[in-house]
């Protein structure tokens, strides 16, 4: 088994939100609290969550995680 992690970021919309609800449907589990900091380029709160999932695969940088 590999356990792989990846960190959702989005801006403070609901699309955050769906982004991490369609990874925990996929077998995601969160990883830590979520984050949030303010983008003073774009003027708008940013969000970051990160994910971990067991694969039975072997890692390989290539890997499109959001895919796994």
């Amino acid at each position: 088994m590999t356990k792989l992690y990846r960190c959702i970021t989005e801006d403070d919309t609901s699309r955050f939100c769906h982004r991490v609800s369609e990874a925990l449907s996929k077998g995601w589990s969160l990883h830590g609290s979520p984050a949030m900091a303010f983008d003073p380029v774009k003027g708008v709160m940013r969000m970051a969550q990160p994910v971990v999932k067991e694969v039975e695969a072997e890692y390989h940088p290539e890997m499109k995680l959001g895919e796994q």
